[in-house]
């Protein structure tokens, strides 16, 4: 029988954002288990470690903790912590639920690998779905704890080695398995594995897996996105992201922004209508103050320089013609995790005289989303951006005496009927359309001119077939 995977996760820090002592201490004391008196500077040194992570200083009262312990029962440890895992299942980052459930997919064991005590940590471990925990373990008998370790305190290269006795004790292969880690004094640990993954990493752990190339990883953000000193580009650059500062040959209009929602997942819609689209998107999500995840073409992705700061961003990567789901899955990732997430529902900029059409017509990915996800779709009507940047231009059109209206309105979140992709997909294009001005509802001939700056630069199709052309598609 061939040897088996495994998917090895550190606690604190990692897959919740803080320490699980605090809330494992709280629900002893409630029990009566333990002196409810605090250690002199223990908030300050707990939020040291919730920013800073763990050092050498942090974890010596940790590793004499186990003293304290001497006469509890341990029942009644047993039973505080049981309650402990249930509140800590819920503060898990918001996408360590997508990990695990892919590793599971893969047939990988997932392994809890901390240096808390065995009492404090087992339940979390069921809790969560996992196969086994290595932890570090306290003495009892005849019920109690004698307030003495069984091995070694499990940190640093011991909680490494012990990761690799545990792996030829089970038969896991640690070359093919996987371990994840926010602390650089996790590294060997890390290094033990084929496929380490630093998350959530220290400044230590962030160069060492800069130099040894090992994924970093963000569980509270989509993957692919990249943190800066705790914090995403977008929120870096939002206070950059104002008009005047981003367009100021455009005069623009935001209605309805209190229509975003301030937290929690969102899939905001828009129709599309030239290159300066994703512009207006922008600064539109940057003045409702959230981080967006936005889907895009394949060929945007593959621009080296682009595309790497693209996915950084937290972009998703769409092929139009492969016909494959994942964008949609990556996407819904993003929704489930409480995130942003923006499209436009035709896909492409529509050509010719289907660009004049008075019935917006759209793909089924953002009723298939909603569908998926139950999030709320909410739609923004853009109107005027076609003068700023046509697709017939290589470059926007910049004029500051002659500065284009812009308008960006945003509607309530469109009531969908989740039976079918069709019909909701009607329903979203249809808001869509209300929030434009009346002149969109009013047919309309254009002029050469007009149409010519519908149409990409060398553009041989045949114009007539646009309007009957499948949203989205090319041909």
């Amino acid at each position: 029988m061939g040897s088996s995977v495994a998917a090895i996760f550190d606690l604190d820090r990692t897959l919740i954002a803080g320490s699980s002592a605090t809330i494992v201490q709280r629900h002893l004391h409630e029990a009566g288990i333990g002196s409810s008196r605090k250690i002199p500077f223990s908030d300050t040194l707990m939020k040291f470690y919730e920013v800073f992570g763990e050092n050498w200083l942090l974890m010596q009262p940790a590793k004499f903790a186990g003293r304290a312990s001497a006469g509890w029962s341990v029942e009644e440890v047993e039973r505080a912590c049981t309650k402990a895992a249930k509140e800590l299942a819920d503060q898990l980052q918001p996408f360590a639920q997508g990990v695990f459930d892919d590793h599971k997919k893969a047939g990988t064991k997932l392994v809890l690998a901390t240096t808390s005590p065995e009492p404090f940590v087992r339940p979390i471990m069921e809790e969560l779905g996992f196969d086994d925990v290595i932890c570090t373990k306290w003495k009892s008998e005849a019920g109690k704890f004698t307030g003495e370790l069984e091995g070694e305190f499990l940190w640093g290269r011991a909680k490494a080695d012990a990761v690799v006795d545990w792996a030829k004790a089970n038969g896991v292969d640690l070359a093919k398995s996987y371990a994840y880690s926010d602390s650089y004094f996790d590294a060997p640990m890390l290094d033990s594995v084929g496929h380490p993954v630093a998350v959530n990493p220290d400044a230590q752990l962030t160069a060492a897996a800069t130099i040894n190339g090992w994924e970093i990883r963000h569980l509270d953000k989509l993957e692919g996105v990249v943190k800066v000193a705790g914090r995403e580009i977008q929120e870096w650059t939002r206070p950059f992201m104002r008009p005047e500062l981003v367009a100021p040959y455009v005069r623009f209009e935001f209605n309805g922004i209190e229509n975003i929602p301030a937290e929690g997942p969102a899939l905001v819609v828009f129709n599309h209508r030239s290159y300066f689209d994703p512009t207006v998107m922008g600064l539109l999500n940057a003045k409702a103050g959230r981080n967006t995840r936005g889907l895009g073409k394949k060929e945007v992705f593959d621009v080296p320089v682009v595309g790497r700061l693209m996915k950084a961003l937290g972009g998703v990567r769409v092929e139009r013609a492969s016909g494959s789901d994942e964008p949609l899955e990556m996407a819904a990732k993003a929704l489930n995790g409480g995130e942003l997430v923006m499209m436009a529902p035709e896909g492409t900029i529509p050509r010719g005289p289907a660009f004049f059409d008075t019935e917006l017509k759209g793909r089924w990915g953002a009723a298939r989303l909603a569908a998926m996800t139950k999030a709320p779709v909410i739609p923004v009507g853009l109107w005027g951006t076609e003068h700023v940047w046509p697709r017939n231009a290589k470059l926007p059109r910049v004029s500051l005496t002659d500065r284009p209206l812009v308008t960006a309105t945003v509607g309530a979140p469109v009531e969908l009927k989740y039976r079918s992709p069709n019909a909701d997909t009607k329903r979203i294009m249809t808001a869509l359309i209300n929030l434009l001005p009346p002149e969109a509802r009013e047919p309309k001939t254009p002029s050469p001119e007009e149409l010519a700056r519908t149409y990409p630069a060398g553009y041989k199709g045949d114009p007539n077939a646009e309007s009957t052309r499948r949203p989205g598609t090319d041909t």
